[in-house]
């Protein structure tokens, strides 16, 4: 039952294994895993932004007036004239005598309001913590004194907005009994009501609560009678962003801010778009079913009752913050703060408010207005982005899921165990790998052969065409698939980006333990897995035969490309290395079942045989002491 705590509250009704060179297994298997590593990297250190151009889906920036101003032709938001600004009375008719905080609490937050402002200065997440193990805070202090708390006004009028949201407001509490003490339990239906009076002023903001994460707030502002355009607004970001922490209180050396959004639905089509590509005070009068900030794992998605009428502002600030949040010396670099305020064209704001976890069941059962009025219409699901792999990266955190609610109760081991599925679902395509690699090995005589024939034309005689098709003839007939021995890791690559998508996007996995990784999705702490993801491949290259494979290649599997994993994640989600890990453990005792098989028997035979030709025809001698 949501509780209201207010001591000082008036009482209502006062506000592989390969052979060969050239065209070999090898070489494609090193191309592809190349290809992963390009990819990661760029993930890594460049991230995606979308295109600057507007694709039709995104919204069209329009010319945005005070009803004072409808006549005049200059872009962007326009201010009130000098004339039209009322100064304030110095009595004003409805206003509170002193600053007091109003407590709002369910089973699912703690929101707290100041009159001064009729806004919010904590919106607490019970079921969610912070890196020190409180519970998480939406409302970043530091940031939020700079540029505004949840639930502020935002108007076209630097003056009126200073003044909406520094007034002391009359509170009122209805749908609850208030006892002798100031508190009260309250029904699932509550509501605040906030008025101010006062310059010519009147202002009314009524926000009413449920037991769900969802609020609907009431605004409207007059001024000598007549309607002024003032939104409500969600200024300076939220969830995770204890980068803007003070230096002293810094925990975390990643800036989760730099990749917030600004996210939509827009005649029933959803986009996103990255921070830096986002205005500030940039106005949209479009018919949104919803327009939201996110970060990772927490949204505040404004929904309004009339989509047809809903006018739009993006906020985005910046703050100066060490480049390295480690080293308080270090060189300053902007950190992005991104907000927004959506409102009413018609000057009487009506909407509904989700400030919580990015939670595919919660977000699943929140619909925004539909086209008879009521919420019945889409979900807000489409706000937990998966990217271009969502029809596996669902499925993936969909099998997760089921594994942790049915048994095994940690997420750790969910990981491991698809893992392992996965991996014996593609024994057969492994086995497949071999055996191509076997043939490819047993051809290689005839193919270096008929490249003998080919040595002596340049790359560019038209006679090399000649050779790429006797090699093609040549495998057809010898019933050899030059691509079959890399299909294993172009099936892997999918869902190991499907992984990455799952373990960034899905709340639940945040903080989720697992020995001694605290949270799966950040990295591991002590690089156990990242070392030991290093070891498993090196071992893994080396006892796969690849007889005649060229040195150079032969290095780079060996060496560099463990290396190269496992730098790469070193820095990423812990839960992605144990994926991984878990693979190349499993591909480890593969191996060295295979190497037991009559193929991996035939496979060391044929490499030692051309490791013996390559010495001279002589085995090695061991020459003992005399």
């Amino acid at each position: 039952m949501p509780e209201i705590r207010n001591p000082n509250l008036q009482a209502p009704g006062s506000g592989g294994g390969s052979g060969g060179s050239g065209g070999d297994m090898r070489g494609t298997m090193i191309f592809a895993m190349l290809m992963l590593v390009v990819l990661l990297g760029y993930q890594y250190f460049f991230k995606p932004t979308p295109p600057t151009n507007p694709q039709p889906s995104q919204p069209q920036t329009q010319q945005t007036q005070t009803p004072s101003q409808a006549t005049s032709a200059q872009p962007g938001p326009v201010q009130s004239s000098p004339a039209s600004a009322q100064a304030p009375s110095a009595t004003p008719t409805a206003a509170a005598a002193l600053e007091t905080e109003t407590t709002i609490e369910n089973e699912q937050y703690k929101i707290v309001f100041t009159n001064r402002g009729a806004q919010v200065t904590h919106w607490i997440l019970k079921k969610y913590y912070d890196s020190a193990g409180k519970p998480l805070d939406m409302v970043q202090p530091q940031v939020a004194k700079s540029f505004g708390f949840p639930l502020s006004f935002f108007t076209y009028e630097p003056a009126l907005t200073t003044q909406l949201n520094q007034a002391l407001y009359q509170v009122t509490a209805s749908g609850a009994q208030l006892s002798t003490t100031g508190h009260a339990i309250a029904p699932e239906t509550s509501a605040l009501t906030f008025h101010y009076a006062g310059g010519g002023l009147d202002v009314v903001k009524t926000v009413r609560f449920d037991a769900s994460y969802v609020v609907t707030v009431e605004a409207e502002v007059k001024r000598n009678g007549g309607p002024v355009r003032a939104l409500v607004s969600w200024p300076a970001g939220l969830g995770d962003m204890e980068e803007f922490l003070l230096s002293s209180l810094t925990r975390q050396s990643i800036r989760t801010s730099a990749l917030s959004q600004f996210a939509w639905s827009l005649d029933g089509k959803q986009d996103t778009l990255a921070v830096t590509k986002v205005g500030n005070d940039a106005t949209f009068d479009q018919p949104y079913q919803y327009a939201a900030i996110t970060d990772l794992y927490f949204v505040s998605a404004f929904m309004p009752d009339a989509p047809e009428r809903a006018t739009l502002v993006t906020l985005h600030n910046t703050v100066d913050l060490p480049g390295d949040l480690t080293n308080p010396n270090s060189e300053k670099k902007p950190a992005h703060v991104l907000g927004l305020a959506m409102g009413d064209t018609s000057g009487s704001t009506r909407l509904r408010l989700y400030a919580g976890p990015k939670s595919m069941d919660v977000l699943s059962s929140i619909h925004v207005t539909g086209a008879d009025g009521k919420p019945d219409g889409q979900s807000l699901q489409p706000l937990i982005q998966f990217g271009w792999l969502t029809i596996i990266a669902k499925p993936l955190y969909l099998a997760l899921r089921f594994l942790y609610e049915h048994g095994v109760g940690n997420w750790g081991w969910a990981i491991i165990i698809v893992t392992v599925i996965f991996n014996l679902l593609m024994l057969p395509t492994r086995f497949m790998m071999m055996k191509s690699s076997l043939k490819m090995m047993r051809i290689q005589p005839k193919v270096e052969a008929l490249k003998k024939r080919y040595a002596h034309l340049k790359a560019t005689d038209p006679k090399k065409a000649e050779m790429n098709a006797e090699m093609m003839d040549l495998y057809k007939t010898e019933g050899v698939n030059m691509y079959g021995s890399c299909l294993p890791m172009l099936i892997q690559m999918p869902l190991f980006f499907a992984y990455f998508r799952v373990l960034q996007n899905t709340v639940e996995l945040r903080q989720a333990h697992w020995f001694w990784l605290t949270d799966l999705s950040t990295p591991d702490p002590l690089h156990i897995l990242p070392i030991l993801i290093i070891i498993s491949m090196f071992f893994t290259q080396y006892i796969t035969p690849a007889p005649g494979q060229d040195p150079a290649q032969r290095r780079m599997l060996a060496f560099m490309m463990p290396v190269m994993f496992g730098f790469m994640l070193w820095h990423y989600a812990s839960g992605l290395a144990l994926y991984w890990g878990t693979g190349n453990i499993i591909n480890l005792v593969m191996q060295l079942g295979i190497n037991q098989s009559s193929i991996g028997k035939e496979m060391h035979a044929i490499a030692a045989k051309k490791a013996l030709k390559k010495a001279g025809g002589k085995p090695p001698t061991i020459q003992g002491r005399k």
